[in-house]
């Protein structure tokens, strides 16, 4: 057996760590945009909340915490501050009674439409500097990356919902 089949190769490492310090600049700049779309402290759990919710407005408490991965009390205090903040509604579902769809409210659409233009200001300042070739291999890398973690399946999808069914 070749010792190189199973281990990565140090083109992959080299472009594993180029990922990760790209992140952790991506990082800084998302914070940055954070701040300056609104007084409203929203921390980093409670944005993946409201972009859940943009995905797929209506979802109830407990698919929202397997999308999250985390525990139905955690996820309900989430909630409980984007309510607080008017950022998301809690209504009654039209499937089952028994259960509370979470929708984004126009407040908490609002920030998000903000908060992605100052992201995406960030981003054109730096991709503006670059020259054209690095721009479409940017983007051909990108579309690659998101097509292997599509392939790969390691981000949690949503269940689809069954007319009828309950949960809670």
């Amino acid at each position: 057996m070749d010792a190189n089949s199973t281990a990565p190769d140090s083109g992959s490492e080299a472009t594993a760590e180029a990922a990760r310090e790209l992140i952790e600049l991506l990082e800084v700049l998302w914070e940055r945009g954070k701040d300056m779309v609104s007084p409203a402290p929203v921390s980093a759990s409670q944005l993946r909340v409201l972009y859940c919710l943009d995905r797929d407005d209506g979802i109830n408490l407990r698919t929202l915490g397997q999308v999250l991965g985390s525990a139905p009390p955690s996820v309900s205090r989430l909630c409980d501050r984007l309510e607080a903040l008017g950022f998301v509604r809690r209504q009654p579902s039209q499937v089952s009674r028994r259960e509370l769809e979470l929708r984004l409210t126009s407040r908490g659409r609002a920030y998000l439409r903000d908060l992605r233009s100052q992201r995406q200001e960030a981003l054109l300042e730096v991709i503006a500097a670059m020259p054209p070739s690095a721009r479409s291999a940017l983007l051909r890398g990108l579309t690659s990356f998101q097509e292997a973690v599509d392939d790969a399946g390691t981000l949690p999808r949503r269940p689809v919902a069954v007319k009828g069914a309950r949960s809670a």
